[in-house]
C-alpha cells in the first residue's frame, strides 16, 4: 500500500531539508511513499500560483531533490491563497497519511517556536501531523517510536493506528508505549503499573495484534519531562502524541502536554487525533 505525504515548504531551505530528511527516513520510503511537495504563495508576496514556478522556490526545489535523490516519488506543486486553508485541502485531496512541517528556532534559546501556519495545520488537519526538528532525524534501521499515552482510549487507538500503518510497521518498526503517573516519584508514591490505564493496554495490545513489537513502561514524574527523558534513553526516532481534542463547540483544543513536548523536544513529534 502507498504511503503519502504532503510536505508543505516555505521559503527556509533548512526547514524544507529536514522535512525532506525525515520523509527520507520513513520505514521502507523508496518502495512504499510517495511525497507531494508544496509551496503555497502567500497573500503578502502579491502574486498567484501562476506568476510563481515551483523551480523559483530554492527551498522546494531542494526538498524534492533530496527525495527524488532517495528513489521516492515526488510531485511538486505550486498553490496560493491562505496557506493552512490550502495545506489543508491539498492533505484531504491526497488522502495524505501524515503532514510533514517544518519547526521553527527561537533565537539564542533551544525551545522551538512553531509559527502560526504549523498550529494552524496542526489544529484543522483530520490526519497525522508531524514537526520535524532541526536537531534529530530519525536512523536507518528499525525505527524507534515512543507513544506516551494517558487515559483517553480514543486518543489512544488513533496514536497506536499511526504507528501500525506505517511501511511495513511490523518489520521496521518498534514501539515503546509509555505511561507517565503525574507527580508520582516522590519517596513513598503509591504504586502504580501500566496495566492500572486502559488506553495503554490497548494501544499496546492494538500494536501487538499488528505485528509491531512493543515494550510497555509506567513511571511516575511530571509528565512531559519524563516523555522527554525517555525519548532519550530509548534514543526514540519520534514521539507519537495524541493531543488533539474537540470542545463542546467543536474547537480543536491542544493539551498543555503535548504542547510542552512540541516545544522542547529534539526530535520530530507526530500530533494523531
Amino acid at each position: 500500500m502507498v504511503y503519502r505525504v504532503l510536505v508543505p515548504v516555505d521559503r527556509s531551505e533548512e526547514r524544507a531539508f529536514h522535512q525532506a530528511q525525515y520523509v527520507a527516513q520513513l520505514p521502507n520510503a523508496p518502495d512504499d511513499v510517495e511525497a507531494k511537495v508544496l509551496y503555497v504563495v502567500p497573500p503578502d508576496e502579491f502574486s498567484d500560483a501562476d506568476a510563481v514556478e515551483f523551480s523559483d522556490i530554492d527551498a522546494a526545489v531542494g526538498a524534492a531533490n533530496l527525495l527524488e535523490g532517495e528513489g521516492i516519488s515526488v510531485t511538486r506543486t505550486v498553490d496560493d491563497g491562505g496557506v493552512s486553508e490550502q495545506v489543508v485541502r491539498s492533505a484531504d485531496e491526497l488522502e495524505a497519511n501524515e503532514i510533514v512541517m517544518g519547526g521553527r528556532k527561537r533565537s539564542g534559546v533551544s525551545r522551538v517556536l512553531l509559527g502560526s501556519t504549523v498550529q494552524d495545520v496542526m489544529l484543522s488537519a483530520e490526519r497525522p501531523v508531524t514537526i520535524t526538528s532541526e536537531t534529530a532525524v530519525p536512523g536507518e534501521g528499525i525505527r524507534q517510536v515512543l507513544v506516551p499515552v494517558d487515559a483517553d482510549v480514543e486518543r489512544a487507538h488513533h496514536q497506536a493506528a499511526y504507528v501500525a500503518g506505517l511501511p511495513e510497521a511490523a518489520e521496521t518498526v518498534e514501539a515503546t508505549v509509555l505511561v507517565v503517573f503525574r507527580h508520582q516519584d516522590y519517596k513513598g508514591a503509591p504504586p502504580h503499573t501500566f496495566e492500572e490505564i486502559d488506553a495503554a493496554v490497548e494501544a499496546a495490545d492494538a500494536l501487538e495484534n499488528e505485528g509491531v513489537p512493543v515494550e510497555r513502561v509506567a513511571i511516575g514524574g511530571e509528565v512531559a519531562r519524563k516523555i522527554l527523558d525517555m525519548a532519550a534513553e530509548c534514543d526514540a526516532d519520534s514521539i507519537v502524541m495524541g493531543g488533539r481534542k474537540r470542545s463542546g463547540l467543536q474547537e480543536v483544543l491542544m493539551g498543555s502536554i503535548t504542547q510542552d513536548v512540541m516545544l522542547s523536544a529534539e526530535r520530530p513529534v507526530t500530533i494523531t487525533g
